[in-house]
């Protein structure tokens, strides 16, 4: 006699099947949040009696009402399509009459080099040594958030990036002028990992099921995040508690009081060093290929973007008030 067991709920199938594919934490919290929105939006009926027409109706509202930014609604329509292509299995028509929330052209924001200098005498500590990494490197946010000990090769002047944006890994330069202070740092942080491995608490999150393959590489050393966070938290996927990696906040405030300190009029932010670490090379001379692998861009042209910056003026125009 066979047991009728209820299927699962809709929002934990789709946990679980993005837990399936190994998306990251925040794309599952991210897709979640925005399917219950949409089940409210349409007085939460159930997605598989809608389709096309009602996603359409929420994205516009989104872009029209709202008024959110491209990225959003943008994101927003990935964990939709997402819902009805992976976990309902209903293939959308294309959506035409979307409409979409217009993404700015816009400039990036560049601090020269005596602003970014300027910045970076003003932060210290761990905080400084990050900063420092995202300028000297070009490594986005949380690149330099989640690298591990076993990614810095300080014999080749090496950072190896896993898993960076578009699931690519690339390698960058590690600047010579802050190999002492990161391996100072990494003195401090061997400490920190013997002390968890006493405590029985040194188990590190890894990705795409790795712990399973390799069941001891939580607990080593090459594994370990090589920013820490101060304290242990309960990991939401497994329930173990450990050391995550540091909050990028912690980060983004400490160079926000870096920024107003330097009196920069600016709105600089860790990213803000990433555009700078670009167009200074450039400066130099550096060809844009070169930058282009250096950034991780899988297109030359968005990595163009920072040609801007060898146009002194109207495009390197010399005005006729200055002959």
């Amino acid at each position: 006699m066979s047991i009728n067991t209820p299927s699962p709920k809709l929002l934990d199938q789709v946990r679980d099947l993005i837990r399936t594919k190994h998306y990251s934490i925040r794309t599952e919290n991210q897709y979640l949040q925005w399917i219950r929105r949409f089940i409210l939006f349409h007085g939460k009926r159930h997605p598989r009696d809608m389709g096309a027409p009602e996603v359409e109706a929420f994205l516009s509202h989104l872009a029209v009402s709202r008024d959110v930014a491209a990225s959003t609604q943008n994101q927003a329509l990935s964990a939709l399509l997402f819902l009805y292509r992976e976990v309902l299995g209903i293939d959308l028509p294309w959506l035409d009459n979307v409409t979409r929330a217009k993404r700015p052209q816009r400039l990036p924001v560049v601090l020269s080099r005596d602003e970014v200098r300027a910045v970076l005498d003003r932060m210290s500590g761990v905080y400084g040594l990050m900063a420092s990494l995202l300028y000297g490197t070009g490594m986005r946010l949380m690149e330099c958030v989640r690298l591990r000990v076993k990614d810095v090769d300080f014999a080749r002047g090496e950072i190896l990036i896993r898993d960076g944006k578009g699931a690519k890994d690339r390698v960058t330069m590690l600047p010579e002028s802050l190999v002492p202070a990161l391996q100072s740092h990494l003195n401090q942080r061997r400490a920190i990992f013997e002390d968890d491995l006493r405590a029985g608490k040194a188990g590190v999150y890894l990705p795409n099921a790795l712990a399973v393959k390799y069941p001891g590489a939580p607990i080593e050393w090459g594994w370990q995040y090589v920013f820490v966070s101060g304290s242990y938290s309960m990991d939401p996927r497994s329930g173990a508690e450990r050391r995550h990696h540091l909050d990028e906040k912690l980060l983004q405030r400490a160079m926000k009081k870096a920024v107003r300190a330097a009196d920069l009029a600016k709105p600089a932010t860790p990213h803000t060093l990433r555009h700078s670490f670009a167009t200074h090379l450039l400066e130099r001379g550096q060809d844009i290929r070169t930058i282009q692998a250096l950034l991780g861009h899988k297109d030359v042209a968005t990595t163009m973007i920072y040609t801007h910056v060898l146009n002194k003026g109207g495009r390197g125009v010399v005005s006729p008030l200055d002959f």
